[in-house]
């Protein structure tokens, strides 16, 4: 058996037994499979969450009552030792897809199938899961639900793919050595982007990415800003917005990071702090610095990154920045 093996069953496991769990049941299943010290931490508004009660009240049962027949759609699943302190974890990122016959936080419900784009990191010491990493991408549902609370985005939102060789599902633990790898390449691709924040450079050349990115790379980011494609759109699309219009930028490390055969992810609580100086997400700035919880998985193709899959909690970096979206999109929609 891989170093990984039993804690990915451990996860797996959980997963099925959540998804056949009613929420009624919902209590049990995370007293099963949690440790009683469970920390949860997620997107605003739930951020924060300690023991499985207050998992299950405030995420899980609302979810669950929102979304009738939801199913975890894996994309990718791979388990790893975390760079940051050798802990054990498994990241899994898919969609939560059900049919939409409830409203969620206040997001008026469809009647229609829907997916919840999202990335979960489970911790996982002594046969049960200690720690979770949940983020999910609020707006991108909001936008298939049909009610986008943001300017128009400068690339395109849409129910985002798995990687395009359909091998993201690491049951069975793959060569560590094509790990390492992976996780190099993301280390100089970040250490090489942190380079230019500390300079206080606003722009990026081409060639910074070149070294790192394959040409015909796709960046699917979250909702409010969405997927890009190649080098020179994404750059056009997201990369230059975010440097030209986010002043003071200061990367603040990761909780999490690791990698598994052509696959590697982080999350950080938070990631990076800046502030907006006008024009990212169509909006005005307003010189409130912010903090930004940020998760990113990456695939490896070769030597360089080919695909790249991004949350970022807008939400509560608008929130910090005195607009609540989700308070303002109800207010209006559901007076």
């Amino acid at each position: 058996m891989g170093k990984y093996q039993k804690a990915k069953e451990i996860v797996e496991a959980y997963y099925q037994a959540l998804e056949a769990a009613g929420e009624d049941e919902v209590k049990d299943v995370l007293g099963q499979y949690m440790a009683p010290e469970y920390n949860w931490k997620g997107v605003y508004p739930f951020r924060e969450q300690n023991g499985i009660d207050a998992v299950a009240d405030n995420f899980w049962i609302p979810l669950k009552h929102a979304l009738g027949h939801m199913q975890r759609r894996k994309d990718i699943f791979i388990g790893g030792t975390n760079e940051i302190d050798g802990s054990q974890w498994v990241m899994s990122m898919g969609h939560f897809m059900g049919l939409f016959d409830h409203d969620f936080l206040e997001i008026r419900h469809t009647r229609k199938m829907i997916s919840l784009r999202y990335a979960e990191f489970s911790c996982v010491e002594e046969g049960r899961i200690t720690k979770t990493g949940l983020f999910v991408d609020l707006i991108g549902f909001m936008v298939l639900a049909g009610m986008n609370p943001l300017p128009p985005s400068t690339g395109n939102y849409f129910v985002y793919p798995g990687p395009r060789d359909h091998n993201g599902l690491l049951y069975e633990d793959a060569d560590k050595e094509e790990g390492k790898k992976t996780l190099q390449l993301v280390n100089k691709m970040v250490d090489d982007l942190d380079q230019l924040n500390v300079s206080g450079s606003m722009g990026c050349p081409p060639e910074i990415l070149e070294l790192s990115w394959s040409k015909d790379m796709i960046w699917y980011g979250p909702g409010g800003i969405g997927a890009s494609y190649t080098i020179p759109r994404y750059q056009e699309q997201h990369q230059l917005p975010f440097r030209n219009n986010l002043k003071d930028k200061t990367f603040n490390g990761h909780v999490v990071r690791f990698a598994e055969g052509n696959f590697a992810c982080f999350f950080g609580w938070p990631n990076l702090t800046n502030t907006p100086c006008g024009g990212f997400l169509g909006l005005p700035g307003g010189e409130v610095r912010a903090d930004m919880q940020v998760v990113d998985v990456y695939c490896r193709k070769g030597d360089k990154l080919s695909e790249n899959w991004v949350f970022i909690d807008l939400i509560y970096w608008l929130k910090q920045q005195g607009v609540d979206i989700l308070e303002r999109t109800a207010h209006i929609l559901n007076q």
